[in-house]
């Protein structure tokens, strides 16, 4: 029999604040912290303050960090502490790293140097190389290795055990959680920390989303309000769960926050109707698992077109289960969302009710009676789709 799952530990950042208990007061109390200033006309649900002296304590390591860096290293490390790992050299020796990261942050102003003194250059293509060799860091490859965040959480947490990195945006989180689960289910590992982490308050990013014409733009509106201006409002977030097989966790004496039971990833085309499909597909197998009118769906809609609109066909076929989108509340969060929606969702059940619908919400209603489950869902703005269930544990 495959081995249960624990969710022993939460780390998380957003708008919200920081850690389990500031979530969970921010999402009884639905009042988006959304910006439509400063980055305008584009919408971010900026990180709230946060002190990473606290869980970054040496400046250099902060320095030599980008903010998704730091944001990414400071939610592993609350994750760290809030599963009781921090500082026990045996346990985090050996706890596996499954981490979700992006390509990293350009650094504008290197970037904007260049292109000023490329025009003005007597000979171009010696500049540029010049340029580039004095210019970036060892670091850098035009952005940040992706594996630098594993990295960093291994320096300044002490975590010692395997490393994975996963690229590829919503995709990436998806499989990071699914790929620990899969292997603490064939007990191939007892503990693993894993998670991902993103910045949104960056201009080139805004830039890079808005070629493909992805993001929020003039004005804040609920995920399912968005038909007649479609797009995601990019969040700053870090989130980073503790997986722990079931016994591992009662031999140390861990509380579980949640059992994860199942994650199902796809990567469908975004041909008409192929995003309903793939939810049908992998709502099979968690169908016949389901507690009826003890269950809600806790969907990563981003709120991009035609992906959003297909999602919601899909909830409408489930009248039963009340809704609730989190990326109207903290925006989305690209490779730590579903990772960050999988630790709010561990946070309902084990709260045994499902928070409040978002402010004119047309498709969230209130949930009456205890909640035992969640389905999680994840379609990316581009590829990539994910679902997973999680229970009350016993």
């Amino acid at each position: 029999m495959p081995a249960e799952a624990w969710i022993t530990g939460i780390g998380i950042v957003s708008c919200l604040g920081e850690g389990p208990d500031a979530h969970w007061q921010g999402l009884l109390h639905p009042h988006p912290s959304a910006d439509t200033s400063r980055f305008a006309p584009y919408v971010i649900h900026p990180l709230a303050p946060i002190e990473f002296d606290k869980q970054i304590p040496k400046k250099g390591d902060q320095r030599q960090m980008e903010a998704w860096q730091r944001i990414g290293t400071y939610a592993a490390g609350l994750a760290l502490d809030s599963g009781k790992l921090k500082g026990n050299a045996a346990l985090l020796g050996s706890t596996d790293m499954i981490v979700a990261g992006g390509g990293g942050e350009r650094d504008v102003e290197v970037d904007a140097t260049i292109m000023t003194g490329l025009r003005k250059a007597a000979d171009p293509d010696a500049f540029i190389n010049e340029r580039l060799m004095s210019d970036l860091r060892p670091t850098l490859f035009l952005a940040q290795l992706s594996n630098l965040l594993a990295g960093n959480i291994s320096i300044v947490h002490g975590v010692t055990g395997s490393s994975r990195t996963f690229m590829g945006e919503e995709a990436a989180g998806i499989d990071a959680v699914r790929i620990a689960l899969s292997r603490i289910a064939a007990g191939q590992s007892k503990l693993a920390l894993v998670g991902g982490a993103h910045n949104a308050e960056r201009k080139d990013l805004l830039l890079l989303y808005e070629f493909g014409g992805f993001v929020l733009k003039n004005m804040y509106q609920p995920v399912w309000s968005r038909r007649s201006n479609p797009g995601f409002a990019p969040a700053s977030v870090g989130a980073f769960l503790v997986l722990e097989e079931r016994q591992h966790a009662e031999a140390r004496g861990a509380e579980p926050f949640a059992r994860l039971s199942l994650v199902l990833s796809g990567r469908t085309g975004r041909d008409a109707g192929a995003v309903t499909d793939a939810l049908r597909r992998m709502w099979e197998p968690v169908e016949h698992r389901l507690q009826a009118g003890r269950y809600a769906i806790l969907s990563g809609a981003t709120g991009v077109e035609p992906p959003t609109g297909e999602e919601q066909r899909f909830l409408a076929e489930h009248p039963e289960a009340a809704v609730r989108a989190t990326g109207s509340r903290i925006g989305h969060g690209m490779e730590g969302q579903f990772p960050m929606n999988i630790a709010l969702a561990a946070l309902a059940v084990r709260h045994g009710i499902l928070f409040p619908p978002c402010n004119e919400s047309p498709v969230e209603r209130a949930m009456e009676g205890p909640l035992a489950q969640a389905v999680v869902t994840g379609v990316g703005h581009w590829r990539g789709e994910g679902m997973a269930l999680v229970e009350a544990a016993h």
